[in-house]
């Protein structure tokens, strides 16, 4: 599954945006959630085959964080037009600058 397919979900969007402040097992990201444990558990399955999550057993539980790399195609397509608009915002915060000095 591609990365645009996989965080068109909002489930899978807020499951992500959890792990990339903390790792958590399926018990907290229940809690955190509000949705059944088969529903999480299907989405953290999801977002593991897509590598976008990793699980480490710990003791008796999975513990869930972001992979190195979750969305390579995502980020591949932002680049340039991040690029694009942090170039743009840098020649307006020169012209800005060269205004107040003048």
């Amino acid at each position: 599954m591609d990365g645009f397919t996989l965080i068109a979900d909002p489930t899978r969007r807020r499951i992500l945006d959890h792990l990339r402040v903390e790792e958590c097992d399926v018990g907290g990201l229940i809690q955190v959630l509000g949705l059944p444990q088969p529903l999480v558990s299907k989405h953290l399955r999801v977002l593991r085959d897509a590598g976008a999550v990793t699980a480490v057993v710990s003791g008796r539980r999975r513990v869930y964080r972001l992979g190195v790399d979750p969305l390579p195609d995502v980020l591949a397509w932002m680049t340039p037009y991040h690029r694009m608009w942090a170039t743009r915002l840098d020649r307006l915060a020169r012209a800005l600058d060269e205004e107040e000095t003048s």
